[in-house]
């Protein structure tokens, strides 16, 4: 089964800044391209930090604070929050270091990352640590756009014959809106529960519906750790 990789769906064309660059033209970046976030990046296009819409906010809200005061025992964040209304370039507003996604990594893993952290994007950087990309939560959405007809194939061919050794002709495999339906007979009982498992993986899948059967039952083996030798 093919693992589909952080480099099938990221963006390729990315906008990023330096460190230097100034607080009007990071708002005029985000709004040329329509994004809410930016990389900042070293002369050597490694990724340092990433300038968001909230790190700019700060001046807009401690703005209508005339005289803001800071206080002994402030929380951390206040004090950032503070010193990112002060600021005046992306090296003072970023946060760092930056959450970043090897370009490698499969899409799987770049969602459970956006999920531990909170953000809707990663940027993207290849074995160097340089920025090649950046990835959303809607690139990887889009996978659940692959039409049926590809979808199957990829369970017949990929996942029963390739991975399994399962001749497709002994099972049915019907695809509608991403829902895949297995039917038929496998060799034994745990062999079901690893079809499922593979064919949920694939890009795409929205659910697994699962009629499959099983001509022996080996989960009595499992459990005394035996395995009888049938002639």
């Amino acid at each position: 089964m093919r693992k589909h990789t952080v480099a099938d769906v990221m963006t390729r064309t990315v906008v990023s800044i330096g460190a230097t660059t100034g607080y009007k033209e990071i708002v005029e970046t985000l709004a040329d391209h329509s994004v809410s976030a930016v990389p900042v990046v070293d002369d050597a296009g490694h990724v340092i930090g990433v300038v968001s819409e909230a790190d700019l906010l700060y001046k807009a809200e401690y703005a209508a604070q005339p005289y803001p005061s800071s206080r002994l025992w402030e929380r951390k964040q206040v004090r950032d929050a503070r010193g990112k209304a002060s600021a005046d370039t992306a090296g003072e507003l970023m946060t760092a270091p930056a959450i970043v996604i090897d370009v490698r990594e499969t899409v799987g893993t770049a969602a459970r990352l956006m999920d531990a952290r909170a953000v809707k994007r990663l940027p993207v950087v290849d074995g160097q640590g340089q920025l090649v990309g950046i990835v959303s939560r809607g690139d990887i959405l889009r996978l659940f756009l692959r039409n049926d007809t590809d979808i199957e194939r990829e369970v017949r061919d990929d996942v029963l014959l390739h991975d399994l050794w399962i001749d497709p002709d002994e099972i049915s495999v019907d695809v509608t809106n991403g829902v895949v339906t297995l039917a038929g007979a496998v060799d034994r009982h745990s062999t079901i529960g690893i079809v499922v498992k593979l064919v949920q993986r694939v890009a795409g899948v929205v659910d697994v519906v699962n009629h499959l059967s099983y001509r022996m039952d080996d989960r009595r083996q499992h459990r005394t750790g035996s395995v009888r030798s049938i002639a």
